[in-house]
């Protein structure tokens, strides 16, 4: 278990969490690790469109610091926040599906002893307006316009937002617990309609300040009878993938 409190670039992030992930490939380890941005960072899923959904000009008038992940889903808007990654082998915990309800079942109880009533979004796909299922094609920009069935929420609103890949023998799943702020960022360099916010913050649901120590204390306790001082990895490689302009504005 790694709580990393420093706030790190956000190459420099994922280029961590890609060591992770081929460390749990080739030793069959298991790791958590809770981490924090800086600069604020704008993250692009693996397999967005990114050229024709996000205005670049609009980004860099904004200076903002922007990489694409190695996981999937929409866009992130990553500053008020706690973001946590689990590394490990593909059969801790089963299918995509399965081991992506039982990492935010554990985020929802931890989320719960600090006095909110989180828990796991229903399995309803999206809908329009006038009712009719939005493929995800046609889906928001923006991670946190709306929850998906075992995303957390609080009420109706959604609190983290995740994604995962797999490789080779292990998975990765990183997502953003949002602490306060809001995601709006992604609305301001989107091209696309749906950039929307129906997300939720620790700070506005319990109408206090919560910091990032307060909510790692009670991750670290929800783990608790299997988080271990975790033994160095291999050194990580270079970040100069996830600084590439050309891996981020690929497609």
């Amino acid at each position: 278990m790694l709580v990393d409190a420093v706030g790190r670039a956000g190459a420099e992030n994922l280029a961590i969490d890609e060591a992770l992930l081929c460390e749990a490939d080739r030793s069959g380890r298991a790791f958590l690790r809770l981490y924090r941005w800086s600069p604020p960072c704008l993250s692009f899923g693996r397999h967005e469109s990114v050229t024709t959904r996000y205005d670049r000009a609009a980004i860099a008038r904004l200076g903002l610091d922007v990489v694409r992940r190695p996981t999937g889903g929409r866009a992130v808007w990553h500053e008020h926040e706690l973001t946590y990654a689990v590394a490990a082998p593909i059969a801790t915990f089963g299918s995509l599906r399965e081991t992506y309800c039982a990492i935010h079942e554990r985020l929802a109880a931890a989320l719960r002893t600090l006095g909110v009533d989180a828990k796991l979004a229903s399995n309803r796909p999206p809908r329009s307006a006038r009712g009719r299922l939005v493929p995800l094609s046609e889906g928001p920009t923006s991670c946190f316009a709306a929850p998906v069935g075992g995303e957390v929420v609080i009420g109706d609103r959604k609190v983290v937002g995740s994604a995962q890949v797999r490789r080779g023998a292990a998975f990765l799943q990183h997502g953003s617990i949002l602490l306060d702020g809001s995601q709006d960022v992604v609305a301001q360099v989107s091209r696309l309609p749906g950039a929307g916010n129906r997300a939720t913050t620790l700070s506005e649901a319990l109408g206090r300040p919560v910091s990032f120590d307060e909510v790692a204390a009670a991750i670290v306790a929800a783990w608790r009878e299997e988080v271990r001082p975790s033994a160095p990895v291999r050194p990580c490689p270079s970040p100069s993938v996830f600084s590439d302009s050309a891996w981020t504005w690929r497609r």
